[in-house]
């Protein structure tokens, strides 16, 4: 008897073997759709993205107000003169009253470039009128030759302290003082004061026993800030009060009334503008 084997069942095996790479292909593939998925979604993302930064415009960062924004006009302006002065107020009076033969100051105040113009020019030109009124012909009495009458007033170029300056027999002058300098610009006598009116100012002068330096200190110690202004005058009550502009670091402007015989405050009022 002869012993066949048995065939080998290849049709099995090879099924099996199909069944196999059929699967590693099925989950090659399924890795592929997956990363192709993501890919695809991290694309349409990025996409998005890129299309909403164009749309919506870079936020932009508004510029902080500077400080002079916040100012009103009339601050502003105290702001500006006070940067470009040089001479304070103190330096300011003595130079005043040493332009004047004994002279004690009633009045002085901070004014910006041509603002003291007006004040000189009157007095200048009344003063020129009568110097040529004085003689038929108009001809100077000088022996030289030249006018005895004030020159014009020089062109202002920086901020000034204009004075009133009162000499012992009461007579007052004007004086223009460079708040850069320090140099006097001008002194012109006031003409169109009578002799009544000359003994009236004497006689205020002699009850001011404040002086204008112990005014404004004074006003400073009440409120804080640089002397502006300064006139010496009788109040609603008829009292002689220093009246004293005070220029706070916010550029506010307050008004301290000052017993010109005690020194103790009378008033105060500030200016918000």
């Amino acid at each position: 008897m002869t012993y066949d084997p048995r065939p080998k069942n290849t049709g099995f095996l090879r099924a099996h073997r199909l069944r196999a790479a059929g699967a590693a292909c099925a989950v090659l593939t399924a890795a592929l759709l997956t990363g192709c998925g993501q890919d695809s979604g991290s694309t349409s993302t990025g996409t998005e993205t890129s299309e909403a930064a164009r749309a919506v415009p870079e936020r932009t960062t508004s510029p902080s107000p500077s400080p002079s924004a916040s100012l009103t006009k009339d601050q502003q302006k105290r702001k500006k003169l006070l940067a470009s002065t040089k001479i304070t107020f103190d330096k300011a009076v003595t130079t005043a009253e040493g332009a004047v033969k004994g002279g004690k100051v009633t009045e002085l105040e901070l004014k910006g470039p041509g603002k003291s113009d007006d004040d000189t020019d009157a007095s200048a030109s009344a003063s020129a009128s009568a110097s040529m009124s004085a003689s038929p012909t108009g001809a100077s009495s000088s022996p030289s030759g030249s006018s005895a009458s004030p020159s014009a007033s020089p062109t202002a170029t920086g901020p000034e302290w204009v004075a009133a300056v009162v000499a012992k027999d009461g007579t007052e002058h004007t004086v223009r003082i460079d708040a850069v300098t320090g140099k006097v610009l001008q002194s012109v006598e006031d003409p169109d004061q009578d002799t009544q009116e000359k003994s009236r100012t004497a006689e205020r002068i002699a009850k001011a026993t404040q002086t204008p330096q112990e005014a404004a200190k004074a006003a400073t110690d009440k409120a804080k800030g640089t002397v502006t202004s300064l006139d010496l005058d009788e109040n609603d009550k008829n009292v002689l009060v220093w009246s004293v502009d005070v220029v706070a670091k916010d550029y506010k402007e307050t008004t301290v009334d000052i017993d010109a015989a005690s020194g103790s405050v009378t008033g105060e009022h500030v200016d918000n503008d």
